[in-house]
């Protein structure tokens, strides 16, 4: 049973150990959260309603998939210029939505010192995926860049509040 509950204490994101998502997020490291959402890769896209039926065999569905591919390259090696255009091209085209391109391309903008971009991005994120821990943390680094420190704080306790029920949820 955590210290918190048996104290009595209400649980807020303050008494919440930061994840290296939340560390990097509040510190504007943007190498480090390159890095975990390269790791993460798209498991979090698991889920997802995705729609597909003939479409996917269209030759219009196939370039799409070959946007998204690019932009990961491109992402793979820090072009984010290159990633934001391809998965631009992803997002376009429409059937299938992935909240992990719009993560990807929120931090590319950020990359490119482009915070509302980067924000709408991160919110687009959530909006697909409302549990996604990592859609807040995005959305924090977006509000700092744009210092909006107050909201950019509510964000990283939303984000460190989804991640700890992702976790505990997880080892149930």
């Amino acid at each position: 049973v955590p210290s918190h509950t048996l104290m009595g204490i209400p649980l807020s994101a303050s008494f919440l150990p930061r994840s290296p998502l939340g560390e990097a997020c509040s510190r504007m490291d943007l190498t480090a959260i390159h890095e975990i959402l390269e790791k993460t890769g798209y498991k979090d896209d698991e889920g997802v309603a995705n729609e597909l039926s003939f479409q996917m065999w269209t030759d219009q569905m196939q370039d799409a998939l070959n946007s998204k591919k690019e932009g990961d390259t491109a992402f793979r090696h820090k072009d984010s210029k290159t990633a934001i255009e391809c998965y631009t091209q992803f997002v376009n085209f429409g059937p299938m939505v992935s909240p992990t391109v719009f993560a990807r391309r929120s931090l590319s903008y950020l990359m490119n010192e482009m915070p509302q971009e980067a924000l709408n991005d991160a919110m687009h994120a959530q909006v697909i995926s409302p549990v996604w821990h990592i859609a807040s943390f995005l959305q924090a680094a977006s509000l700092f860049a744009l210092k909006m420190d107050n909201e950019a704080q509510i964000a990283l306790n939303e984000g460190a509040v989804l991640e700890a029920k992702r976790h505990s949820n997880a080892g149930q």
